[in-house]
């Protein structure tokens, strides 16, 4: 099983976790993300969002994060399923799922994984506002929230 989608198509959440804990009688937790296009963003409606990536070199960024929650983390199974291309506001946009034996590895390793997509993910995402349409630039917020891991990036201008 995959641990890491690119995909252009909607997931299904409820398919996604019984894949994933399928056969393993360990797993006592699951913890899932799922992250949407927002309708707001720096103050302006947002209709639709595009997302690109550079296949390959994407995919390989995030197994390496899955690595690095996986080192840092007793989980027993992980998988990050990300869109591209055009999606609308609302539209399911990334979902990262997490298993471990016990709630609280689980809930941390979700939550580095999601700090880690954030900053060092190589997806670029254009926002379609009233105003037109606008590249979105990194943020002090999210590279602060990486740093809390030990992690240092500075994407943010």
């Amino acid at each position: 099983m995959a641990r890491v989608c690119i995909q252009t198509e909607d997931f299904d959440v409820g398919t996604e976790t019984d894949t994933l804990r399928a056969e393993d009688g360990g797993v006592g937790a699951v913890v899932a993300f799922v992250g949407t296009v927002r309708e707001h963003s720096s103050g302006q409606a947002v209709s639709r969002m595009e997302l690109e990536h550079y296949p390959g070199m994407t995919e390989a960024a995030i197994e390496a994060m899955v690595d690095a929650a996986f080192a840092r983390f007793d989980i027993r199974a992980a998988k990050v399923i990300h869109r591209v291309g055009t999606l609308q506001a609302r539209e399911q946009i990334v979902l990262v799922l997490v298993t471990s034996a016990h709630r609280g590895q689980a809930f941390q390793a979700c939550e580095f994984l999601m700090d880690y997509l954030k900053t060092q993910a190589p997806f670029w995402k254009k926002e379609h506002t009233p105003d037109g349409a606008h590249w979105v630039d990194a943020r002090v917020a999210d590279d602060a929230a990486l740093a809390r891991w030990g992690i240092t990036a500075e994407n943010a201008a």
